[in-house]
């Protein structure tokens, strides 16, 4: 039986902020492995230090002290340059906010990675990609004339249209209702599936994090739990 390949993992990780009432331990020496096609949700109160974790894990802030490594690649070896190279070539993103340009079309946000990775034929890509979630009528409105669950949606296209290796979801359905979110859980775990892409999940909502095949529990900085499910 082939041995599992690690495509994400962390030695040691903290990360510390100084503050008027002094230094604050915001991530304590947490480490982590996920294998590919891995899906990994990271659960805990708020304040437990998920979110610091995944921007860690992402290249997207500089720990204290510790490792990274994204498929094979130090992550914590390299400049802001070098990691957001990295990021380009293998990390997709799916934020709670969405972060879409508010200046760009659906289709505009969506071909924008594409274009910084010189991708040849990226509007052809980009279309297919809105039509796969869904919103092929949408693709030339405005992030101000979707719907939250609309904007998600361009979130994931464009998280998934560069085929990413890894990706990072923070929060998805947290600006969502209920039933909003559900569907883009679903919709997030289906194209997951499909692309056999390696998804880690920071979520507070139990019932996402229990459609994953891991599960890491965080309090007060520190990673108290993994449980593995078959």
């Amino acid at each position: 039986m082939t041995k599992p390949k690690s495509i994400l993992t962390a030695q040691d990780l903290t990360k510390k902020v100084t503050s008027p009432e002094g230094e604050l331990t915001i991530l304590n020496n947490a480490s982590l492995s996920v294998n590919q096609g891995d899906t990994a949700a990271i659960v805990g109160p708020s304040g437990a230090g998920k979110s610091t974790l995944l921007a860690l894990l992402a290249g997207l802030d500089e720990p204290t002290s510790g490792k990274v490594w994204l498929e094979g690649e130090e992550l914590t070896k390299l400049d802001e340059d070098g990691r957001s190279l990295l990021r380009n070539r293998k990390v997709g993103f799916v934020f709670q906010s969405f972060h879409l340009l508010a200046s760009l079309t659906a289709l505009e946000n969506v071909v924008l990675p594409l274009e910084l990775t010189n991708t040849k034929k990226s509007m052809k890509l980009a279309s297919e990609a809105l039509n796969q979630v869904g919103l092929k009528s949408r693709m030339h409105h405005y992030p101000r004339q979707l719907s939250g669950g609309e904007k998600q949606r361009v979130a994931i296209a464009r998280a998934f249209v560069t085929t990413p290796s890894l990706l990072f979801a923070d929060e998805p359905t947290g600006n969502l209702d209920n039933k909003t979110g559900e569907l883009i859980l679903n919709l997030l775990f289906e194209l997951n599936e499909a692309a056999n892409t390696t998804l880690v999940l920071v979520t507070h909502d139990l019932d996402a994090a229990n459609q994953c095949n891991r599960i890491l529990e965080m309090s007060a900085g520190n990673i108290t739990n993994t449980e593995i499910k078959k």
